[in-house]
């Protein structure tokens, strides 16, 4: 489809979608200072947050109506299908092999990308402590943020690749995405599932830079503040074969997506009994040379 049919599909939808629900997300409460919160891998289990949040019920939209329009560079996600071959998404050598292969040959068909490197793998679940993890159990991010920004998106390219490559990519201007793959590790998710911003309904000052502390570093994210022209969408009932490709920064500046706010939120009216929600999420840097 072309862009100019894809805008109509939007603009269709946009006009005679009713929202699938409403429901509460957290944002942040705007303040005068730089907002700062100590990562689980600090604490040893929930993060510290050191500013005030505050829950808005708003509209959230589902995503599949429009699935065959959404755009990474538009609405900053899209859903895919995806099946994988590991049966067991909690062994860590079948992760760091066979499922680590096939999402960077997803990533490579998908950009037309010349590399694709990961750099993070995490479970998490809504169940008890949450998900294991070689680096701790993990519950699902209630918080609505963008995982990098416009300072530490560049920043994790240098850590991830290097000071020499990072500088070659910078001198030859070539593109850099971090992107997010998301899947549920059983399905269908009846519990905590992803909310995410269409980012083009998304104002630059909704965007609260936010001190991340880890234990041998400061990182910075974005927390998301509300503001009623956003628009948010999720996908009931996702499945174990589809995939979230989310975008968490991009090196272009030309005026598409660049950062996609998401965190999860409590569905409502869900069903007495339903499964935890477990998810596993791979970052990747995706070079576009």
């Amino acid at each position: 489809m072309d862009q100019l049919s894809a805008n109509a599909a939007r603009q269709i939808s946009a006009q005679v979608s009713a929202a699938t629900t409403k429901a509460p997300l957290t944002f942040i409460q705007r303040q005068e200072t730089k907002p700062v919160f100590y990562s689980s891998a600090s604490t040893g289990g929930a993060p510290k947050i050191l500013f005030q949040s505050e829950d808005h019920d708003v509209p959230i939209f589902d995503m599949r109506p429009i699935a065959s329009v959404l755009s990474i560079d538009h609405e900053g996600f899209e859903l895919r299908q995806h099946a994988t071959d590991v049966d067991d998404l909690y062994d860590d050598k079948a992760i760091n092999s066979v499922y680590a292969q096939e999402i960077e040959e997803l990533l490579l068909r998908r950009f037309g990308a010349s590399q694709v490197h990961i750099f993070d793998v995490t479970r998490r679940s809504d169940a008890g402590a949450g998900a294991s993890n070689p680096d701790g159990s993990r519950g699902p991010a209630g918080r609505l943020h963008v995982d990098y920004t416009a300072k530490s998106g560049p920043q994790r390219v240098r850590d991830v690749l290097g000071d020499e490559e990072a500088d070659r990519l910078t001198a030859n201007d070539i593109r850099v995405l971090q992107v997010n793959v998301w899947r549920p590790i059983s399905g269908p998710v009846r519990r905590s599932p992803l909310a995410l911003a269409d980012a083009s309904t998304v104002r630059t000052e909704d965007l609260i830079a936010t001190d991340q502390i880890f234990p041998d570093r400061v990182g910075e994210i974005y927390s998301i503040a509300h503001s009623p022209e956003q628009r948010w969408y999720y996908a009931p009932e996702m499945a174990r074969d589809e995939v979230l490709l989310i975008k968490g920064w991009d090196s272009l500046e030309d005026g598409r997506a660049r950062f996609t706010p998401h965190g999860a939120f409590n569905l409502p009216d869900t069903p007495a009994g339903a499964p935890p929600r477990e998810s596993i999420e791979v970052r990747t840097l995706v070079v576009m040379a």
